[in-house]
């Protein structure tokens, strides 16, 4: 049907990468990298790597050494992320389910998932499954988006697409922020066998040079586009249009200013 709120193909890595990358993901990529380097860890995985932006992030802080390989689920998001490395980075490719890894016991030493526990089906078995690869004294570190509330962007789309389709409103704006509550997380974690678990809600500003290439890439840069066009009888354009009136009233223009806020899991096993 195409509207499955995990399938970024088509020309969405692309508007996911160039459109979305810089503004959302970019600075956090940053943060989360520093944290996975921090105990120079040799062997790294990534899950839900998407277009590379972490990758991208993490091979840069990592020790020259450190082998480090990158999964999704999506392979044309890997495309995209193995433009970004230069052949002998030793950086691996590999397509992967989160909920099913096909490594070894004991694999890897650090393992980082940037915004994608929100879109694993069984969230459970893909901390079972990162506990199962990571070696003892090993860390995992990962990222989900804090509630509509502190992300007003995620917010203003959800109810910008909805009204076009009040009958049946597309939900892909629900899924991203759908792991917001602490508490949860922490069980599962727990519940996983991981300890020594470390929570940082980090709140930032972002800038927005070109507000219109935003609302664009909100709407082609993820599945949305998908279910606006499997229930048909709008041009995704028109809300594209509708987004960027809304964004502007809320965040300004000529560059806009808007606030971001994730929460950022650190857990290790003995």
């Amino acid at each position: 049907m195409g509207s499955d709120a995990t399938g970024f193909t088509g020309n969405i890595p692309q508007h996911y990468d160039q459109g979305l990358g810089p503004i959302i993901f970019a600075e956090y990529a940053t943060d989360i990298a520093r944290r996975a380097a921090a105990g120079s860890p040799a062997r790294v995985l990534e899950t839900a790597a998407g277009t590379g932006i972490v990758t991208r992030k993490l091979r840069d802080a990592l020790p020259d050494g450190a082998q480090l390989t990158a999964t999704d689920f999506n392979p044309p998001m890997l495309d995209i992320a193995r433009t970004k490395f230069r052949p002998g980075e030793q950086v691996g490719f590999q397509q992967a389910d989160a909920v099913a890894l096909p490594f070894a016991d004991a694999s890897f030493d650090a393992i980082v998932c940037q915004f994608g526990v929100m879109f694993f089906p069984d969230k459970a078995k893909s901390f079972s499954e990162a506990y199962r690869v990571l070696a003892p004294g090993g860390r995992y570190v990962l990222s989900v988006w804090d509630s509509h509330r502190y992300n007003p962007f995620g917010r203003i789309a959800h109810e910008v697409a909805g009204r076009f389709f009040p009958a049946d409103p597309p939900q892909f704006y629900s899924v991203p922020f759908s792991c917001h509550q602490i508490d949860p997380i922490k069980e599962l974690l727990i519940a996983a066998g991981f300890d020594d678990i470390g929570i940082a809600v980090i709140r930032q500003q972002r800038e927005l040079p070109d507000t219109a290439n935003f609302a664009r890439a909100a709407v082609y840069g993820n599945p949305l586009i998908d279910q606006v066009r499997a229930r048909g009888g709008v041009d995704p354009e028109r809300i594209v249009e509708a987004l960027t009136r809304e964004f502007r009233r809320e965040f300004g223009d000529g560059p806009g200013r808007m606030p971001i806020q994730a929460i950022v899991f650190s857990a290790a096993k003995k």
